[in-house]
């Protein structure tokens, strides 16, 4: 049990190195950040000591820092480490790369600051051994965001998105409080681990279910969905390390609720089914509002809503080693996508002459969805052979289609008439590659998870009919994308760009309803 507390140096690491600069003489900025930085590669170092515990000594808890059920524990299994090796890494990359982007800087002792304090609180969220650490480390890691979304707090449009962000936080922690509340009575117990055997078995009746509905709204506000997703789309106020860390373990905290408490999400189909609908629909909205935006960060952002969207779907679907893999490739992907954009931008800028565009036409597209589907189902068969694919639930399998539609869009360019033989060949073999990779890697997330996380159960008629909805929104939004250059310029397509553009003036009508509008710098501070 002694071990299994290892991870709990992490977070304690970087407060110190966060609250140090405070006590010494003579530190500057740029010696606080690189000690910042020396403490985030302390914090990789523990996760990797931690995932070494595991392997040897298996999952379990750690002792109680604390009395009554109240304090500081750790839930050491894969789901934790996971996160612990994730959140620590991308840590390292944010805080290595802001003590460059933020040199010279009035604040940055106090970025540096807040970067580490945020990085702390999310450490605490993901290895807790208890529901009372989970909701303070919940609380915290929004206060902690809150401050970096108005290091610039000056700008009106970064008020306005920490003001959105800030209530919608508060609702979120009243729903992560009042579950907690429910889950502690209801068990008889604040340990997690105690709380998910007892769910396991099916107890909790209609307070577990109450508890599971809550968790369910506080992920959906915590990973900006439809329609509370405002303020990710203005975080571009902030400096663009704050971007990136969203994806450490912040914007993608709802799905780990959902994953950390699955035994609970199951014992109610119809809170999963809410969570197919809202995830389902918020991945297809930010989908094609991400196809409008003139700028590289805006497009970004929309896309991370996308993501999250369907990591919500996932969890809904009740898949949730996909989901916790998902978690893991979208949030290195996309923190280096926000680090990388201005020199992206320079590099695309530099090209002065790109050359011809493959279009491709409704036949190319027609076939590409085709050939698509073929790749999938003999990568499909041919794996199964060795990977017991076969026992997949319906689920998945429907999953996989979706994401194949994505493939097809990559063929289409290949199959275009105008495309030389070498770039059809080419997308032809990218296509095939993605389809292996994503059917191992989620067969191993699957083994990896198993007996930690629970079996996907049988799909009844609910998930059946929200499967199919599903699948045709989602074939038909990549028809939509891969057609693009054929209908984009109508005159009726240029109208519902406009709107699209606009994020359908969502955010408009969030700003008037929670008086966002009215933000000035004369009362900057009103909000936190």
């Amino acid at each position: 049990m002694l071990l299994n507390a290892l991870p709990l140096l992490a977070p304690l690491i970087l407060l110190v190195a966060a609250f140090a600069p405070r006590f010494m003489e003579g530190v500057s900025a740029q010696k606080g950040a690189l000690i910042a930085e020396q403490a985030t590669l302390g914090a990789i170092a523990v996760a990797v000591l931690s995932a070494i515990v595991l392997a040897v000594n298996g999952s379990g808890d750690s002792f109680l820092l604390g009395l009554f059920g109240i304090g500081f524990s750790v839930r050491l299994d894969i789901v934790s480490i996971v996160m612990l090796l994730l959140v620590t890494f991308i840590g390292w990359v944010v805080v290595r790369y802001a003590r460059t982007y933020l040199d010279g800087e009035e604040r940055q002792n106090a970025f540096t600051f807040w970067l580490l304090a945020t990085l702390s609180a999310v450490l605490f969220l993901i290895q807790s051994g208890n529901v009372t650490q989970f909701v303070g480390a919940w609380i915290a890691t929004s206060v902690c965001l809150h401050k970096l979304l108005l290091f610039y707090p000056e700008r009106v449009a970064a008020q306005r998105a920490a003001h959105k962000k800030y209530i919608m936080a508060r609702i979120g922690d009243v729903a992560v409080i009042g579950a907690a509340l429910l889950l502690a009575s209801t068990y008889g117990t604040t340990q997690i681990s105690a709380i998910l055997s007892e769910a396991t078995q099916g107890e909790g009746g209609g307070m577990g279910v109450a508890a599971a509905a809550l968790i369910a709204l506080a992920a959906i506000l915590k990973s900006a969905q439809f329609p509370t997703h405002g303020w990710l789309t203005e975080v571009m106020e902030a400096p663009t390390p704050v971007s990136a860390l969203l994806h450490a373990g912040v914007v993608n905290a709802g799905g780990f609720a959902l994953i950390r408490f699955a035994d609970v999400m199951l014992l109610s189909p119809l809170v999963l089914a809410g969570l197919v609908m809202v995830g389902g629909f918020t991945a297809l909205f930010g989908g094609l509002v991400m196809l409008t935006q003139p700028t590289v960060k805006a497009s970004l952002a929309w896309s991370t809503i996308a993501q999250m969207g369907f990591m919500i779907l996932q969890c809904g679907l009740a898949l949730f080693p996909l989901a916790l893999l998902h978690i893991v490739a979208h949030s290195l992907y996309k923190a280096h996508a926000f680090l990388s954009a201005g020199n992206a931008v320079q590099n695309v800028a530099a090209i002065r002459k790109p050359g011809p565009v493959a279009v491709p036409n409704l036949g190319a597209v027609t076939r590409a969805f085709l050939v698509a589907l073929v790749i999938y189902g003999v990568v499909y068969a041919v794996l199964g052979l060795g990977f017991d694919f076969g026992g997949k639930s319906s689920q998945a399998v429907a999953l996989g289609a979706i994401l194949i539609f994505g493939v097809a869009y990559l063929l289409a360019q290949g199959f275009a008439d105008e495309a030389p033989q070498a770039l059809t060949l080419r997308t032809a073999a990218y296509a095939g590659a993605v389809t292996v990779s994503y059917l191992v890697l989620q067969r191993a997330s699957e083994w990896l998870t198993a007996g930690t996380l629970p079996a996907t159960p049988q799909a009844g008629a609910l998930e059946w009919a929200l499967i199919l909805l599903a699948m045709i929104s989602f074939g038909l939004v990549a028809l939509a994308q891969a057609t693009l250059p054929l209908w984009s310029y109508h005159p009726a397509a240029q109208g519902v760009r406009v709107h699209l553009s606009n994020g359908l003036y969502i955010n408009a009508i969030s700003d008037r309803i929670l008086g966002g509008w009215k933000r000035t710098p004369s009362n900057k501070g009103a909000a936190q």
